[in-house]
């Protein structure tokens, strides 16, 4: 193959990707300025769309490592296509849903369940298909898609809303992970690691921890952040939200005494905590924080009240 195949190779991995990228990013933006016509459309109201978008987040929060870990397991490659195809059902049924329940069984769990299995498999798969000198343009190509998806989110959803149906978005998506996994042949596989097993322990602890600290904040704003506002359930004087929080905090801190035990042990750690105290690691889960933290949490507010 020479050099002119090669870089035409690779910017079909990297459109493969970035395609899943773009849709990953898209499902989370795209419906915020549609709510008020879903409710009404599936007999709901906003509070139940609210709900489908939490247990969307609460999925994808606490499954999030747990899905990093089984893509080592069963190859990269073999994670990115499950969850694609997971993905599609659950956009399948999304389209199709008559009621909130299926609503949240197609878009909040299965979309949720393979979309952590994709995110990470995403990463990965770049590392194993680009040199390193042409991965820091893979990931900047990526971060682009993923950005260029929520600003056009909101523009998809209501043009497709306004002059047709919301449910056209959820089937566009299905269209678009079947030509991602018609390419997906060319993508080089990262093979699965021998010797792996998941930390079930652990896999629960960071599941419950997130959990139960991604559903305090989403419900801080109409608890009460600690002290419970008018009308709002009280736990021993304060928020519920507080102490669903404190208790995540708990159950993080108790995942990562367990991950050091398993590490003194010579076991398989769901995560090993030592990454954390990589500066440039730790710099950039920091950024990537405060830059969705403004981004996405101001965005449903826009979108729903202006």
């Amino acid at each position: 193959m020479n050099s002119s195949e090669q870089r035409s190779a690779a910017g079909i991995v990297l459109a493969t990707l970035a395609a899943g990228q773009f849709v990953m990013a898209l499902d989370t933006s795209v419906m915020n300025v549609s709510i008020p016509v879903v409710a009404k459309d599936i007999g709901t109201d906003v509070t139940g769309i609210q709900t489908a978008i939490t247990m969307y987040t609460l999925v994808m929060a606490s499954l999030m490592i747990t899905g990093g870990k089984v893509g080592q397991m069963l190859g990269r490659k073999r994670a990115f296509v499950i969850g694609c195809v997971i993905y599609a059902a659950g956009s399948l049924i999304t389209a199709a849903s008559q009621s909130l329940p299926m609503l949240l069984f197609g878009w909040s769990l299965l979309e949720g369940l393979g979309a952590v299995l994709i995110l990470p498999a995403i990463v990965a798969l770049v590392a194993s298909n680009f040199a390193p000198t042409d991965r820091p343009r893979a990931y900047g190509l990526l971060s682009a898609a993923m950005a260029i998806a929520i600003a056009a989110g909101p523009l998809i959803g209501g043009v497709l809303t306004t002059y047709y149906s919301w449910r056209w978005v959820f089937v566009g998506e299905v269209l678009v992970i079947a030509g991602i996994l018609a390419f997906s042949k060319r993508i080089t596989d990262t093979p699965a690691e021998k010797g792996v097993t998941l930390d079930y322990v652990g896999t629960v602890l960071s599941a419950l921890g997130l959990g139960l600290i991604v559903f305090g904040l989403l419900r801080s704003g109409a608890w009460g952040f600690i002290a419970a506002k008018p009308g709002a359930p009280v736990w021993f004087g304060l928020s519920p939200a507080f102490w669903l929080m404190l208790g995540g905090g708990v159950a993080v801190w108790l995942f990562f005494g367990w991950e050091r035990r398993m590490i003194d042990q010579g076991r398989e750690p769901l995560v090993d905590p030592a990454l954390f105290q990589v500066v440039h690691l730790r710099a950039g889960l920091v950024a990537f924080f405060f830059q969705n933290l403004l981004l996405l949490g101001l965005f449903f507010l826009m979108s729903l009240f202006l």
